[in-house]
């Protein structure tokens, strides 16, 4: 069937619903830009170090950047194999009076083995540890006008039971806290299975998205391809969610092609003549050699991982139209000079404008 309009052009069916198509897609964009337009963004930090102290450039480009907020890893709970009981370990130390000039987030790491391994009788007993260590921290720190307490766990279906029993004592012994927890993609897509923690608010982990242990992996920190595998029913979580965005890059090493370990730290000049590039970011040993207190042998590969700005701004880019709620607050990890020196200040300022 033939469509002439009034300047007498002819189309088909198929071009007229082409299209009307582009035209309802283009109202999408509009519309979406239209609810983001006005989104508040909070800019944030993790602090993920056991002892709390900044540097000058660390203090300077907080500054610079506007960031007021700072989620500060207070200490991790893990399991303790021949006790049979979890225990605070890693405790934050604060050596610099800095964090009184931001508003504080404590943080806690709870590993998934602490809490598969724990008995449920003892949930209670945990929770009440971990509120009276935090009140300790607080006080003995004289931390004031906390707004938010945060739980970090990589829960699966086996143990959301446990851990949501936890999170909701937790809540009962402070009552007047508001709680949050990340939220990693796995429990995201498959949230069917590992539920909605019993919080307020959550905070999506936008890195560590990839199988690390992979050696056909590209990069298990940030990939936007694996990413958008995670995002599908992003719109439809029910909890209001912030975003977390990685700035930080390791070395995966692999032996006779099998996951050996990471290794931290390691400059992109330590890639000399005893290397050779295999592709983009994996590198062959053509010789045993130490390196940086790491004993490597001649075959071993080492996959480059980096959290590039490109990377960032595609994540950022991918998710931002499903993101439903106006108030969002964006948290970089982590704050550390060796790490903020990578990126330019515009690069930090545009990943952080990049979701209003």
């Amino acid at each position: 069937m033939l469509i002439q309009n009034r300047a007498g052009k002819t189309f088909t069916c198929n071009a007229l619903i082409k299209l009307l198509a582009f035209a309802i897609l283009l109202l999408t964009l509009v519309c979406c830009n239209n609810n983001t337009a006005n989104r508040q963004i909070e800019r944030s930090f993790y602090f993920w170090k056991s002892v709390f102290t900044l540097s000058d450039y660390e203090k300077q480009m907080l500054d610079s950047l506007q960031v007021k907020t700072l989620y500060i890893k207070f200490f991790d709970v893990d399991w303790d194999a021949e006790r049979k009981i979890a225990v605070p370990v890693a405790k934050i130390r604060f050596t610099d009076t800095a964090y009184r000039h931001y508003k504080i987030i404590p943080t806690v790491f709870i590993t998934n083995a602490c809490i598969q391994k724990i008995d449920s009788t003892q949930i209670h007993v945990l929770a009440k540890n971990i509120q009276q260590l935090l009140n300790e921290i607080i006080k003995s720190n004289t931390i004031k006008d906390i707004p938010e307490f945060q739980l970090d766990c990589d829960w699966t279906a086996a143990t959301r039971e446990k851990y949501f029993a936890l999170l909701n004592d937790i809540h009962a012994l402070m009552p007047n806290a508001k709680l949050s927890a990340t939220i990693r993609l796995h429990q995201l897509k498959y949230v069917a299975k590992t539920g909605i923690p019993p919080v307020s608010r959550g905070l999506l982990m936008c890195y560590n998205m990839g199988n690390l242990k992979d050696p056909a992996t590209k990069n298990s920190i940030l990939e936007t391809a694996e990413l958008k595998k995670y995002i599908g029913s992003l719109t439809n979580y029910p909890l209001p969610l912030d975003i977390a965005l990685p700035l930080f890059d390791w070395k995966v090493l692999y032996r006779k092609n099998v996951y050996t370990g990471l290794i931290q730290n390691l400059p992109a000049s330590a890639f000399n003549n005893s290397f050779c590039k295999k592709n983009e970011n994996r590198y062959l040993l053509l010789k045993d050699t130490l390196l940086q207190g790491y004993n490597l042998l001649k075959g071993d590969i080492i996959r480059d991982e980096q959290s590039s700005y490109k990377e960032i701004l595609l994540t950022e880019a991918a998710i931002n139209g499903q993101l439903k709620n106006t108030g969002l607050r964006v948290s970089l990890y982590h704050l550390d000079s060796v790490i903020l020196r990578k990126y330019t200040y515009h690069e930090l300022e545009s990943i952080y404008n990049s979701l209003h």
